[in-house]
């Protein structure tokens, strides 16, 4: 019978797979963010100087999204980084948002959509090669 006592190592631990956090325990059961319309594309900037110790309630993957964000970076690349799924990453930036640590800049959207026509004439012109 194996005991879980300090200095024991699990089986099925090894040192690359660092600490092992459910998701769910990230966000705290949510599953969706606190703002709407966190676009895949978005860049998320850092505020200058974000003052971390004054919000000590905030995960070490808040932190790590605040310093990935100072440089600005899309959410995606943000999800890569952290290694997380893009859904808990929207949650975690939703609650950077709410205390004001981070920005999020949408892109425009497109207001103008190429004619079916032209669109037809490059698959075709594709298919062509």
């Amino acid at each position: 019978m194996q005991t879980d006592l300090p200095g024991h190592r699990h089986e099925w631990l090894d040192d690359d797979a660092g600490p092992v956090v459910r998701p769910y325990t990230l966000t705290g059961g949510r599953a969706r963010p606190s703002t709407d319309g966190l676009d895949l594309v978005a860049y998320v900037l850092a505020k200058p100087d974000p003052d971390l110790a004054a919000f000590p309630e905030l995960h070490p993957e808040h932190r790590l999204l605040v310093e990935l964000a100072g440089r600005g970076t899309p959410v995606v690349e943000l999800a890569a980084d952290l290694d997380l799924a893009i859904g808990v990453v929207r949650v975690l930036l939703g609650d950077l948002l709410s205390r004001g640590l981070v920005a999020v800049h949408q892109p425009p959207r497109a207001t103008y959509l190429p004619d079916n026509d032209i669109l037809k004439a490059v698959v075709d012109g594709l298919r062509a090669l």
